[in-house]
């Protein structure tokens, strides 16, 4: 069994937000491989079904994401899924917009939700950091991340999805590396 997680802001007014970009990435993965509907469990939106001939639970939490973590904890508890066998998926300011970086572990580098997700279950889990680059003009981070994409952002994030969901089995074999190199390079 294999746990996705997508990070982002349950409001409907978030829904373009940079910040949201995880849950764009779940929404993805749903429809591409017809996971259930979504239900409202462990104070996120749950979907089940299977990735080639892998369980796969994929969540939206709904608790705001600097409280991520309750919500990824509850999950794991019940469903005895180990901190190895999550994924998340999150926006990062330190990789340039249209391109991930896929890991294992490391630190929150200042994202709050990952801060959340490392409280409630270690640091020994996979993150794909989808890149949002940085904000221009000055800007304040937590205005930029809370900002829409733009037209020409959406593009490319439509884009940086579908290579997500199209090298996913590659992510549920854990290889990280070859994920990255996969989404990254294709056209």
């Amino acid at each position: 069994m294999l746990l996705f997680v997508g990070l982002g802001n349950p409001t409907p007014d978030s829904e373009n937000n940079r910040h949201n970009v995880g849950f764009k990435i779940i929404d993805s993965i749903n429809k591409k491989f017809g996971l259930s509907k979504q239900k409202p469990k462990f104070k996120g939106l749950l979907t089940t079904g299977n990735v080639g001939d892998k369980k796969i639970y994929a969540i939206k939490p709904l608790t705001f994401m600097n409280n991520s973590g309750i919500c990824i904890r509850e999950l794991i508890e019940y469903f005895k899924i180990d901190a190895e066998d999550v994924t998340v998926f999150h926006d990062d300011l330190d990789v340039e917009f249209g391109k991930i970086k896929a890991k294992f572990g490391g630190s929150s580098a200042g994202h709050n939700g990952i801060a959340s997700i490392d409280k409630f279950i270690g640091k020994d889990y996979s993150r794909v950091r989808i890149g949002i680059g940085k904000p221009k003009d000055n800007m304040e981070v937590s205005d930029f991340v809370l900002q829409n994409f733009d037209e020409d952002e959406m593009a490319g994030l439509e884009k940086i999805t579908n290579n997500i969901t199209e090298s996913i089995s590659i992510l549920i074999d854990k290889k990280l590396d070859l994920f990255s190199s996969t989404v990254n390079n294709k056209k």
